[in-house]
């Protein structure tokens, strides 16, 4: 009887667990604790349709500028809108990432996202906000 009791106790926990994980903010499972990570989800995000963490990923003050004929800026809140849209869109292009500066607070990545009649390159800045790193402003050219 113990060991029913014990077994039935087990897996009652096992799925309360379960469930708690599953129903809890899947804002919490993404890992910008590096400047590696927070670069590589800004990347997913861009290219793969990847759309968990969009609130983390951007500071409050967050910007990106598109830069063409007619220069236009995005707030946090458009990009972010935008971004939710392409949910499990793959963008069909080669990127390759550049790191041009980087220290213990900041870093200034270049992202080229190759297609085919087009080059897309990004200058995404990425800042350290108390201990998780966020993409704090872009500027996007097209060539």
């Amino acid at each position: 009887m113990k060991t029913l009791v014990k077994t039935f106790t087990v897996a009652v926990l096992v799925a309360i667990s379960t469930l708690t994980m599953a129903s809890g903010n899947p804002e919490k499972t993404i890992n910008l604790s590096t400047a590696n990570f927070a670069i590589d989800h800004y990347i997913d995000v861009m290219t793969e349709g990847q759309s968990l963490g969009l609130e983390q990923l951007f500071t409050a003050d967050y910007n990106q500028k598109v830069q063409g004929k007619i220069a236009r800026t995005n707030s946090r809140s458009e990009v972010i809108s935008f971004l939710k849209k392409q949910k499990g869109e793959k963008l069909n292009c080669k990127t390759t990432t550049l790191i041009l500066e980087q220290s213990a607070h900041y870093m200034v990545a270049k992202v080229t996202m190759q297609f085919e009649n087009f080059t897309k390159t990004d200058l995404v800045t990425l800042v350290n906000d108390g201990g998780a790193w966020k993409v704090s402003k872009s500027i996007n050219c097209y060539q």
